[in-house]
């Protein structure tokens, strides 16, 4: 049910929406980012520079200083960049990869899934009381199929409903 980022969304973008997930919570501990940098480093065509790399590995500085100036260095050079960050970290911390934010974009199938059980439910709970109270609470939960299903489909199960 989990759908990669949208064609229409950049690598950049998703970098920007991931951010803060990224730096938070000491998400990414030293010797991951230090990998990630190295492997920044080490690709061809090379994202970073020798005297980047080592400027963004300098322990000086706070680990979540550094990774948002890498996150944002890279934003600034370009998609390509943020591509190889996502696949360096994938490398890296796949556990962590695929918790992302902007991974986790829920498909048309789950929104079906969860309409299919609150049509099953309300028709469970139709069949099994003859209660009058019941028709009621089931023509309501019906009464909502029009934000999913299209609205001959809703009059067939009102008309069905009203029938008893």
């Amino acid at each position: 049910m989990v759908l990669k980022a949208t064609a229409d969304q950049s690598h950049c973008q998703r970098l920007q929406h991931d951010m803060y997930f990224l730096t938070s919570n000491s998400r990414l501990n030293e010797q991951v980012v230090d990998k990630i940098i190295l492997q920044l480093n080490r690709v061809y065509p090379q994202i970073l520079t020798n005297a980047e790399a080592e400027k963004f590995r300098n322990p000086k500085a706070s680990l979540h200083t550094r990774l948002s100036d890498l996150i944002k260095y890279l934003q600034k050079k370009g998609d390509r960049h943020c591509q190889e960050f996502y696949r360096a970290l994938q490398i890296n911390a796949e556990h962590l990869y695929n918790d992302l934010p902007s991974r986790k974009i829920l498909s048309p199938v789950f929104f079906l899934a969860c309409f299919s059980i609150a049509a099953g439910f309300a028709l469970f709970w139709y069949c099994c009381n003859s209660d009058a109270k019941v028709v009621g609470r089931a023509r309501r939960i019906f009464g909502f199929s029009p934000i999913i299903i299209r609205r001959h489909v809703r009059n067939i199960c009102m008309l069905y409903l009203e029938d008893i």
